[in-house]
């Protein structure tokens, strides 16, 4: 109670007494605070009951004031006060003793904002970077700690500061290699700080670039922690590491903000020390896998793909809200939003250190935990885990992450695939053969974790799953060129003329300029026409092309022109939107612009399509026997590959007229033979036209559910063949239309 009187009558005093000059002022209120410690014998008194609070307060005002009134970067006498009497260091022992107590919070807020208002390079200094390196290894010490807000408020500004200058990083590394072991007051104070820092066993990079290398020579030789060989280098991420365990929600949000800004700095380093002599990559795989395994050993796969997507830190939640909707959501969300921290910091950490968190993150949690998950035999287990996947990859958004995702899901192999080397990548192989899984549901979901990855932005995904059996062109028939020309052009042994070429509006040049594609080499030069069909017309050619598939259906199975709004239109605009996003993400890939010259080709090597096509083609096949959902879901996988703006994909799925070689199949040879099967069952069902019509306007809901229709698998079949027909001829035809609007 006196205390408090004394701090009302000082503050009267200094109001009334005369200004006194800026220093004078200064130093007044740090002997203020000084002769507290020199006087008093109650140490017991927490520090809100003193003047201390005041005397820092009004420190703060006059070292802001006193740069107001200094052009800028001007040292005042204050600040010169400050360091070189060694004020911050005289602190940080005050703070760390917490005498009195509430002293700790106290200098921590001094710090903060000392560094917050101050606009001139603080850190620098070795009165400066010294002390607050050590107050530094006070943070985080002790879990859910009275002064946790003032702690992660201190670290967040520190990090702030850094990311504002990013070579003043190097203050904070220490080298142990650089420095001998002292014995002395300082290295024992420095390793007892840090006892809860491991050694890793680690030595320290040599810092690059003379600033930065002075930068670090300094901190080296001035840090106690670098005596100590049991300390960790990198203690400002040590202490926010430590802060992401506090059960404070709030807390742990910062302490993740402030590892984002440390892990974005440029310096090499910064980045090492931070992978290689820190937990980091242990928080991020670690939590990780806890919440994975947080999770319902079974989960509706349409719960998993429709749960809103949650932005880490922003997860507001309701207990009882979401255990109503689907049991396990609370637990789905908690694991997506930290999978989405992770992302995030990959995507914004420096080169280097993001592919060792990337690839951290590989190991740790998708080979450790997720690949038994998806190699086990329980259809269940098999089906939750292939969703999570899905959405997992839906996700991710970092480059470096989804390279090791990719290549834990399909290999690093770039070597074309023969039969013998199938099996070899296991994961793989399971996955592949999931597309043609006994239980439905596997296979569209695996299927639906295909078309997912084949639309992420890397080349590996293509080049492993379809590209590398289709470099050397071996599908072509290898003839010489004077047997190609003797022989009629056939098309799947049809003579040409056999393709009806009536005059049709739709391939007109009248499409708007907005849906025409920028030109570019690969686009303009691609699709090339095979020797067998070359003409000088491209607009005959595109409609011989899309008439071969409109035409592949018959008309007795074709029912779509009875349904007003069903006809071969309709694609045409989502061809042209998903071409040019597709165009979009291949555009900075090395593919070529036209196909491997034939000359060059190995047409003598024996084809093999690969094992994912050879999947996609043997379910194509069996599109009349299969459920409806599976086929819609095989069609969307093989559109996917249609659109891709590569000339050998284009020549093998899209061209009907390529000479195949022998025993080898291309995806209009496998539809013809589905219509050569279709032709012979079309006459065992009666009444066939109708029922299909009916089938039809079911699935379009216009016709309300009824009598079971007979054979309504094998209709189903029928009308899905019809539209992927459409689609695949609308693919063609925006194709073959951007590359004549680009070319010169």
């Amino acid at each position: 109670m006196f205390s408090k009187f004394t701090s009302i009558l000082q503050h009267a005093v200094e109001a009334l007494a005369p200004s006194l000059p800026l220093q004078e002022d200064f130093v007044y209120h740090w002997k203020g605070i000084t002769h507290y410690y020199i006087e008093t014998s109650d140490d017991k008194a927490p520090v809100t009951d003193t003047n201390i609070p005041s005397h820092l307060e009004q420190m703060l005002d006059i070292l802001t004031q006193e740069e107001a009134e200094r052009e800028s970067g001007e040292t005042g006498p204050c600040m010169e006060y400050l360091l070189h009497h060694k004020i911050l260091e005289t602190l940080y022992t005050l703070g760390k003793a917490d005498c009195p107590p509430g002293m700790k919070q106290q200098v921590l807020t001094f710090y903060t904002k000392l560094l917050a208002h101050i606009r001139q390079p603080l850190l620098p200094h070795i009165n400066v970077h010294r002390p607050v390196q050590k107050l530094i290894r006070l943070c985080g010490e002790v879990l859910a700690a009275p002064t946790e807000n003032e702690e992660i408020q201190f670290l967040c500004i520190v990090c702030a500061k850094l990311k504002q200058d990013p070579y003043l990083v190097n203050f904070f590394l220490e080298n142990k290699s650089k420095r001998p072991e002292v014995k002395s007051p300082a290295a024992a104070e420095g390793g007892k700080d840090s006892v809860l820092a491991p050694d890793t066993g680690q030595s320290q990079a040599d810092h690059p670039g003379e600033p930065q290398a002075a930068a670090a020579a300094a901190a080296a030789t001035s840090s106690p922690a670098a005596n100590n060989n049991n300390t960790n280098n990198y203690n400002l991420v040590t202490s926010l590491l430590n802060l992401t365990k506090s059960p404070d929600g709030r807390i742990v949000v910062k302490a993740c903000e402030g590892l984002m800004l440390l892990v974005s700095l440029p310096e090499p380093a910064a980045a090492k020390c931070l992978t290689e002599n820190t937990e980091l990559c242990e928080l991020l795989t670690d939590r990780l896998v806890s919440f994975y395994k947080a999770l319902p050993p079974s989960m509706d796969p349409l719960d998993i793909e429709t749960v809103e997507s949650v932005n880490w830190g922003l997860d507001v939640y309701n207990l009882k809200e979401d255990a109503a909707v689907f049991t396990g959501k609370r637990a789905l969300i908690s694991f997506l939003s930290w999978l989405d921290y992770c992302d995030q910091l990959i995507k914004e950490a420096q080169k280097s250190a993001a592919a060792v968190m990337a690839k951290a993150v590989r190991e740790r949690f998708f080979v450790s935990v997720m690949e038994p998950q998806l190699m086990q035999t329980s259809e269940v287990g098999i089906l939750t885990s292939t969703a999570l996947l899905n959405r997992i990859i839906r996700q991710v958004t970092s480059e470096a992450l989804l390279q090791e995702i990719v290549y834990f899901l399909l290999g690093e192999d770039k070597e074309a695939e023969t039969l013998a080397t199938v099996a070899q990548n296991p994961l793989r192989h399971r996955l592949i053969e999931h597309c043609d899984h006994l239980s439905d549901e596997i296979s569209i979901m695996t299927l639906r974790l295909f078309e997912q990855l084949i639309q992420k932005p890397d080349q590996h995904i293509l080049h492993s799953l379809v590209l590398r059996g289709l470099e050397e062109r071996n599908y072509l028939e290898n003839k010489p060129q004077e047997e190609r020309e003797e022989r009629e052009p056939l098309e799947n042994g049809q003579p040409h003329d056999a393709v009806d070429l009536e005059e049709d509006p739709l391939f007109g040049d009248d499409l708007s300029p907005d849906s025409r594609l920028s030109g570019s080499d690969w686009l303009g030069s691609s699709p090339q026409h095979s020797p067998d069909h070359s003409k000088s017309d491209g607009k005959t050619e595109v409609h011989k092309i899309v008439n071969s598939f409109l035409c592949l259906v018959p008309d007795e199975a074709k029912s779509s022109y009875h349904v007003e709004g069903t006809g071969y239109d309709t694609y045409l605009r989502d061809a042209h939107r998903q071409f040019r996003d597709f165009c979009g993400v291949c555009q900075r890939w090395d593919w070529r612009g036209s196909p491997k010259p034939l000359e060059k080709c190995n047409l003598d090597m024996p084809f093999f399509e690969g094992h994912f096509l050879k999947v996609l083609f043997d379910r194509m096949g069996r599109i009349l026997d299969q459920p409806y959902d599976v086929n819609l879901q095989v069609t969307a996988v093989l559109s996917k590959l249609s659109l891709l703006p590569h000339p050998h994909l284009h020549e093998y799925l899209l061209d009907p007229y390529i000479s195949l070689a022998p025993g080898c199949r291309s995806l209009f040879s496998v539809i013809v033979r589905v219509v050569g099967d279709l032709m012979l069952r079309i006459h065992r069902i009666p009444d066939f036209t109708p029922k299909l019509l009916l089938v039809r306007k079911r699935l379009l809901g216009l016709e309300p559910e009824g009598v079971t229709v007979d054979h309504s698998t094998l209709l189903e079949g029928v009308i899905v063949l019809e539209e992927f027909c459409k689609e695949l001829a609308a693919i063609a035809f925006v194709k073959y239309h951007a590359a004549a609007s680009s070319s010169p």
